[in-house]
């Protein structure tokens, strides 16, 4: 017998919120939320632990405000980049240099869909501030650097390739990136999501403390490129909560508007990633097609099961004591088994 929707979401939460709340029982951080739903058909939300110590007694929920590191990618990037190739501004595989002709070698050559499927062969340490105070502009030093392997040969996870975009996107679209996003998050309704910096209150949650005595970073980005960006930047940046999250996951879930057929085209599989996962543009895909998915360093993460309806949130400030990437593998573990096929 199928499982109705809101059973699935509340069973789901249930036993990802047990997961989540031996980790914060455990020390591993203060606390976190997530979301389990199928979209327009039913969602639940499971909380456990603190926001942070900073913040008192303050509870995390799906208002709560995290900084998603690298789920800005998917949550701002990639879609604006779905945007300017719908507009005819853009094309996926066309070199840079059709676009933007005064761009130098070797970056010059490459693509907007080898750059979104981590195949540009491009420098994997971003380490921005060697360029501070040389007068240039940051896209030419990108695009001037040698490649580290021919474009489209090689899957390798760099922040890279979507600095790029994130500096070009404004030259094709015509206003500065926090205004482009800002526009395309009021239009999906999501009121919790924009870049930083963002005031310190109990609804945000702190991330690392990276030296002794030091301020927590709290409402700036906890990625150091994105922080010497002024807090805006491609590949990090981005705060939301995990309400936000799921009414994104809904959009891309859904039927009606540009985002779903996007979403369709990015998940064909470009390279393989390991066995049984390929990148699509941005997104990591199951060999299957069940699942699309993406992380954020800080402990973040959004799951989507297209055929199905089904969607997992997880909103963490993993990275609070320092970044220890076995913190969080049995909540993701769990989190992308029960949306594949055969899960109840």
């Amino acid at each position: 017998m199928p499982v109705e929707p809101q059973e699935w979401a509340d069973a789901t939460a249930a036993a990802l919120g047990a997961v989540l709340g031996a980790a914060v029982d455990g020390g591993q951080f203060p606390g976190g939320v997530l979301v389990a739903g199928q979209a327009g058909a039913g969602r639940a939300v499971a909380a456990r632990g603190v926001v942070a110590p900073e913040c008192g007694p303050a509870r995390p929920d799906e208002h709560t405000r995290y900084d998603l590191a690298s789920l800005t990618k998917v949550l701002a990037t990639w879609p604006l980049v779905g945007t300017a190739v719908r507009a005819g501004l853009l094309d996926l595989d066309a070199p840079l240099h059709a676009a933007f002709p005064e761009l130098p070698s070797p970056g010059r050559e490459l693509t907007a869909a080898q750059l979104l499927s981590h195949t540009s062969g491009m420098l994997p340490r971003t380490g921005l501030a060697r360029y501070e105070h040389t007068g240039r502009p940051l896209v030419d030093h990108l695009c001037a650097e040698p490649l580290v392997s021919a474009p489209g040969a090689q899957h390798r996870y760099i922040d890279r390739g979507f600095v790029l975009l994130g500096l070009l996107l404004p030259e094709l679209l015509g206003r500065p990136l926090p205004v482009l996003a800002d526009a395309l998050w009021h239009e999906l309704g999501l009121t919790a999501t924009a870049y930083g910096p963002l005031p310190r209150d109990p609804g945000l949650a702190p991330t690392e403390q990276r030296l002794l005595g030091a301020p927590r970073t709290w409402g700036v980005p906890h990625d150091p490129s994105a922080a010497l960006l002024g807090g805006v930047a491609g590949h990090a940046g981005v705060f939301s909560s995990a309400a936000d999250l799921a009414a994104f996951a809904e959009h891309l879930l859904g039927a009606a508007g540009p985002l779903p057929g996007w979403f369709a085209l990015s998940r064909r599989p470009r390279t393989a990633v390991e066995p049984g996962l390929h990148r699509g543009l941005a997104w990591i895909v199951t060999a299957d097609d069940s699942v699309a998915y993406h992380h954020g360093f800080t402990g973040t993460s959004l799951y989507l099961a297209p055929r199905t309806g089904r969607y997992v949130v997880l909103c963490t400030n993993a990275v609070y004591h320092g970044w220890d990437r076995t913190r969080l593998a049995a909540l993701r573990g769990l989190a992308l088994r029960s949306l594949l096929p055969g899960a109840p």
